[in-house]
């Protein structure tokens, strides 16, 4: 990978080589799974400038969490990685302090810069599962977000705040006399304006993103920079089949899940939404001979390999038939300790430390009696409980998370 600083403009050259000629058949099999290419005919025309293209990815570290959702964005950029083109993966850490509206009814909390900074850290790690570090030009916008008042005033000038009350999360919004301040209202020019800075030739995002990707053409044609392509890939549903999947909503498989996560996440899909995670995660159709449970176990096992190492998949997969066919508990559980220095603990810490979830999400899987002791589940009130209770006993988070709890004080 490398970083990339200097001016606002973000005037760099490729070392990459350089790209094919058959511009028409390299759009087209590029374009062949995105919703939108706009555009009409404007990739292929970028394409036949014969030089490696700057494809832009934004991504706003407000959670630390890369899922399968977010992969099927990645996967494309890999594509245009594997033509010899330029990845530019900018790291807002000046627009996440905003949080993107879209698809929101209400304004996003706002993150410290510690969270943002922790947040794009690992985001980075986890996106370097799909694509190849080497061909990335990673860049912060911070470098060229922290302006002037001069400079803000020239960027929103660009824009009228008609323009931007037609997208749709906002028009819903100002219908329905919901708030929407001026802070998320330059969202879309932030963004637009990441575009201008690193001459974009192409940008990616889902359907969501669609209003902010156009935004980014009209604001490089402001500034008389050549104008973007804009691609949108299709959404990704969650575990539960039907909405976005999203780590708020509690239906994502992240990709640093471990195998039995992975797998089991993936065996619990509906059976009407094998085929869209079949094209979306995998590039292929599901193969109409197999069942729907022989076809998740096929899905699973490859999105285990692909994220972990070989005979992973294998293990995960034993696993999950000992645990949810057969309805035992792990042969090996790993162990996990816990302080309770006044002889009482605090479960949404405790699992929270030790399962790496949110004490947020503790508390919503405590109040859908889906955290067990012993194979026992916990009332929603038991959020303090004794230590003793605790101690030694096989604690199960979900039908998946087990850990066997020991006292250290």
């Amino acid at each position: 990978m490398t970083t990339a600083g200097g001016n606002a403009q973000g005037e760099l050259d490729s070392s990459i080589g350089p790209v094919t000629t058959r511009a028409a058949d390299d759009a087209r099999f590029l374009a062949r799974d995105a919703v939108d290419c706009l555009p009409d005919g404007g990739l292929a025309r970028k394409l036949a400038l014969g030089r490696p293209l700057r494809v832009k990815l934004g991504l706003d570290p407000t959670a630390p969490d890369v899922h399968l959702g977010h992969t099927v964005v990645l996967r494309k950029l890999r594509e245009f990685q594997d033509r010899g083109h330029v990845v530019v993966l900018i790291i807002g850490d000046y627009t996440a302090r905003v949080g993107d509206p879209s698809g929101r009814s209400s304004t996003r909390p706002v993150l410290s810069g510690e969270e943002i900074d922790a947040n794009a850290r690992t985001y980075v790690e986890q996106a370097e599962k799909v694509l190849d570090p080497e061909r990335i030009e990673l860049r912060y916008n911070s470098e060229w977000l922290d302006m002037s008042m001069v400079d803000l005033f020239a960027l929103t000038r660009t824009t009228t705040v008609a323009q931007l009350l037609e997208r749709d999360d906002f028009a819903k919004r100002y219908a329905g006399r919901e708030p929407i301040s001026i802070l998320e209202l330059l969202y879309p020019l932030m963004q637009a304006y990441d575009s201008v800075a690193v001459r974009s030739d192409v940008e990616l995002g889902g359907t969501d993103q669609k209003f902010n990707l156009l935004l980014g053409r009209d604001v490089q044609r402001a500034y008389g920079v050549e104008e973007q392509v804009a691609l949108t890939m299709p959404i990704l549903p969650g575990v539960d089949g039907e909405r976005k999947m999203s780590k708020s909503l509690g239906n994502h498989v992240g990709v640093t899940e471990s195998p039995q996560e992975i797998y089991g996440k993936t065996m619990s899909l509906p059976d009407a939404a094998l085929g869209i995670w079949y094209e979306l995660l995998l590039g292929e159709a599901m193969a109409q001979a197999l069942s729907p449970r022989d076809a998740k176990h096929a899905l699973a096992h490859r999105l285990v390999e692909r994220f972990h190492r070989a005979g992973a998949a294998a293990d995960a997969a034993a696993h999950f038939e000992r645990v949810f066919v057969q309805g035992d508990v792990p042969e090996q559980i790993e162990e996990a300790s816990f302080a309770a220095d006044d002889g009482v603990v605090h479960m949404p810490a405790v699992i929270a430390d030790s399962l790496g979830r949110s004490r947020s999400d503790a508390r919503r899987m405590l109040a859908q009696g889906a955290v067990k002791l012993d194979g026992v589940a916990l009332a929603a009130d038991d959020i303090d409980i004794a230590a003793e209770r605790l101690d030694g006993s096989i604690l199960q988070v979900g039908k998946r998370q087990f850990r066997r709890m020991r006292r250290t004080a």
